[in-house]
C-alpha cells in the first residue's frame, strides 16, 4: 500500500467523521425544536383548561367554613356561637376583638361571675377560644368574597363535641368541631321559606 493511498483513506475517514458530527448536530437541533413545539402545545392546553375551569366555577348563594378538632371547650364554643349568630361577619369580628381586649364579655349561663354589660348577668372573657373563632371568621369572609356575597350574615354557628384524646395523667383533652354558614342579607329579607326553596332548587 503506497503513501498516497494511505493519505486518501485518512482523508475519507476524516470527511466521514465530520459528516457524522454535522448530522448529529442537525438531529439535536431538530429534537430541540420538536421539544419546544410539544412544550408550547402543553402550555396552550393548560391555559385552555384553566379558562374552562374558571368558566365552570358557579357562584353559590351561601358560604361556609368548618373548624375540625379545635382545642377549645364545647361549652365555651356554644356561648360564642350564640354571641356571633345573626350578626354580620364584620360586626362579629369587632365584638370578638373587644372580648379579647377584656372590654366586652360573652354572656353565659350557670354559676359564672357577673359582668358589666347591657342585657348580661353572667359572662366570661374567653381569649383563647375567641382567637380560633376570629381565624374561622376571617376564612369565612374570604369564602364569602369568592362567592360575591355582600353584607354576609351568620345564619348557622354549630359547635359539636369531637373525639377527645387522652393527655398526661389520663385526662381527656378538649376538642370541638365548629360549622359556620353565611348568607347575603337580601336573601334573609325574603323570608326563611322562600330562601330555603331557592336553595333546594339551585
Amino acid at each position: 500500500m503506497t503513501e498516497k493511498d494511505y493519505n486518501q483513506q485518512q482523508r475519507t475517514n476524516k470527511a466521514m467523521e465530520k459528516q457524522k458530527v454535522a448530522e448529529q448536530k442537525v438531529d439535536v437541533a431538530e429534537n430541540k425544536k420538536t421539544e419546544k413545539k410539544v412544550e408550547e402545545k402543553v402550555e396552550d392546553k393548560k391555559t385552555e383548561i384553566k379558562k374552562e375551569n374558571k368558566k365552570q366555577i358557579v357562584k353559590k348563594d351561601d358560604a361556609s367554613v368548618n373548624g375540625i378538632s379545635l382545642p377549645i371547650s364545647t361549652k365555651d364554643s356554644v356561648a360564642i356561637c350564640k354571641f356571633v349568630k345573626g350578626k354580620t361577619i364584620e360586626r362579629a369580628l369587632v365584638d370578638l376583638e373587644l372580648v379579647s381586649k377584656f372590654k366586652k364579655a360573652i354572656p353565659m349561663k350557670g354559676e359564672i361571675p357577673h359582668r358589666k354589660g347591657k342585657g348580661i348577668m353572667a359572662g366570661r372573657y374567653m381569649t383563647k377560644p375567641v382567637g380560633f373563632f376570629i381565624k374561622l371568621l376571617k376564612s369565612l369572609q374570604t369564602n364569602a368574597n369568592v362567592n360575591g356575597i355582600e353584607e354576609a350574615v351568620i345564619v348557622e354557628a354549630i359547635p359539636n363535641r369531637a373525639s377527645r384524646p387522652y393527655g398526661r395523667g389520663g385526662m381527656k383533652r378538649k376538642r370541638t368541631h365548629i360549622h359556620m354558614k353565611v348568607v347575603e342579607k337580601k336573601k334573609l329579607k325574603m323570608g326563611k321559606k322562600k330562601w330555603k326553596k331557592e336553595l333546594l332548587v339551585n
